[in-house]
């Protein structure tokens, strides 16, 4: 299945195998590995293979989703939202630097790689948001799981940092006999 090339992208292949993509946002490049091979055809991408073993498809499939996810990342990049549960959880952006404070007994400073920015909005709801975002979707949801890792949301009440949307199942607690 072709990858479709976005407008306003430049692709190039070099000998060695590496795919270098640049768009509005930036540039990524990524080492393929040598038993496929890479080719720009007509506004399109094919990563075509010599052999039907099954590591070498499963190879293809990986390569393939990640030649498209270096396109949609110059283009439009990733982003994953995070939400913080709990009474006197809170984020602030200081800086670059995230303090997190999540019912320690001492904040968390988090600074974000090359290439990531953090946003905190605490306007909207009551529960702080954190958005995390880049060109690098791998380097985005390891950033974004750091984060959820500081204090993840407990079974029994909910409180911790969880994705927007993730479902915490709530266990029942002691019950009084």
């Amino acid at each position: 299945m072709p990858v479709p090339l976005a407008k306003g992208v430049e692709f190039s292949i070099d000998p060695a195998n590496k795919v270098t993509v640049k768009g509005t946002k930036g540039e990524l490049s990524l080492q393929v590995d040598p038993r496929l091979k890479v080719e720009k055809k007509e506004g399109e991408i094919v990563v075509a293979r010599d052999s039907d073993e099954k590591n070498i498809k499963s190879l293809h499939g990986l390569y393939r989703v990640l030649i498209s996810n270096l396109i949609t990342g110059v283009t439009d990049g990733f982003k994953k939202e995070l939400e913080i549960i709990g009474v006197g959880y809170r984020a602030n952006l200081n800086g670059n630097i995230l303090e997190l404070t999540l019912g320690y007994s001492h904040p968390f400073y988090f600074v974000p790689p090359d290439g990531i920015t953090i946003e905190v909005d605490t306007k909207t709801s009551k529960n702080p948001r954190i958005t995390v975002s880049g060109m690098d979707k791998e380097l985005v949801g390891q950033v974004a799981a750091k984060i959820r890792s500081l204090r993840p949301p407990e079974p029994y009440k909910g409180k911790g940092v969880r994705y927007v949307g993730e479902y915490v199942r709530k266990k029942a607690g002691k019950s009084a006999g």
